[in-house]
């Protein structure tokens, strides 16, 4: 399907949207949920470019050349509302949602609607969840907000039940390489060695073919797992105290852990499906022949817990305490 989305693999999600502009059924509210670095954000600026592009054929929006589509990419249309999460925890807090709100209720400076996204939502603490239900209830005529998360795990029912659902997937690896190929000149062989390194997530892949630190950062985030594996309660104590001083970062790197014991919990099971990290394939090997699938699970659903749960206003360092204690191999 041609289009001028700048979305690759996700062309359902795309024609889901254009239709909707095209029939004019847009609605005030839509969830945008799937993985990280999997295309949300890509989506919803999309959208917000294709209900304000200045084009005069619909079907033709977003043309990426007008007014509008320029300021939307840059992201400075002064109709467009985005949000910060907390600099320090992490969370998106009440202050910030009611500030949303607040500007969204405006009638629009010079587009067609005022398009807030609000990213992370996953992060956003109970009171700041209530505060959007209010404008999810009595929306604005001219309003569409944009809720972006990672899954609906930690948002309300409420929410949920107001919003048009839209659940991005993580792509199939051999989209992902051609991708790399065909639109950002990867040879082949970095391509396919980046896609299964994604696990499908074609944000990632294409920030780490752009920025080779990123797989530097990668390499010395799983020695880190694996070395921790090998230490008693104090050494693993420590290791928790030093992580919890960045709460941002440590977010990417419990993501990039969970799918390492994903690759163990099937390495365990004997299971004939590849592993998203193929390059430490020795490693998971050695590893799983001193595992339990139950071991491999345990771990596997602390890093998920301690993932949510850093979405509160949580001790960090006593929270990854907990989730060291239950990853095996803990040294007496």
């Amino acid at each position: 399907m041609m289009h001028n989305w700048n979305l690759y693999g996700h062309d359902w999600a795309v024609e889901h949207l254009r239709r909707g502009i095209l029939n004019a059924r847009v609605r005030h509210a839509y969830l945008i949920t799937g993985p990280e670095s999997v295309g949300k954000t890509t989506l919803a600026q999309a959208f917000a470019m294709a209900l304000q592009c200045q084009n005069p054929d619909v079907a033709a929006r977003p043309c990426g050349e007008c007014r509008a589509c320029k300021l939307i990419r840059s992201g400075n249309h002064p109709d467009l509302i985005t949000v910060q999460l907390d600099a320090n925890t992490g969370a998106l807090k009440i202050e910030e949602v009611r500030t949303v709100t607040s500007k969204i209720a405006l009638k629009p400076f010079e587009g067609r609607y005022r398009i807030a996204i609000l990213n992370d939502f996953e992060r956003a603490q109970p009171r700041a969840q209530d505060a959007l239900l209010k404008t999810l209830e009595e929306p604005p005529g001219a309003a569409i907000l944009m809720v972006l998360a990672s899954s609906t795990d930690a948002i309300l029912p409420t929410i949920i039940s107001r919003c048009q659902n839209i659940g991005l997937t993580l792509l199939p690896l051999n989209v992902v390489g051609n991708v790399l190929v065909e639109h950002f000149g990867a040879d082949p062989a970095q391509a396919s060695l980046l896609a299964r390194l994604s696990g499908g997530r074609l944000g990632w892949a294409v920030r780490a073919l752009q920025d080779p630190t990123l797989l530097e950062q990668r390499t010395q985030a799983l020695d880190m797992l694996e070395t921790l594996l090998t230490q008693n309660r104090a050494g693993r104590f420590a290791q928790a105290e030093e992580l919890a001083k960045e709460k941002l970062a440590l977010i990417a790197l419990l993501e990039l852990w969970q799918t390492f014991w994903r690759d163990l919990l099937l390495m365990t099971e004997d299971t004939a499906l590849a592993p998203v990290n193929a390059d430490r394939i020795d490693s998971l090997k050695r590893l799983a022949q001193g595992m339990t699938p139950q071991q491999a699970l345990a771990a596997l659903k602390a890093t998920r817990d301690t993932l949510a749960n850093l979405a509160y206003n949580v001790n960090v360092r006593l929270t990854l305490e907990v989730m060291l204690l239950d990853y095996p191999g803990l040294k007496r």
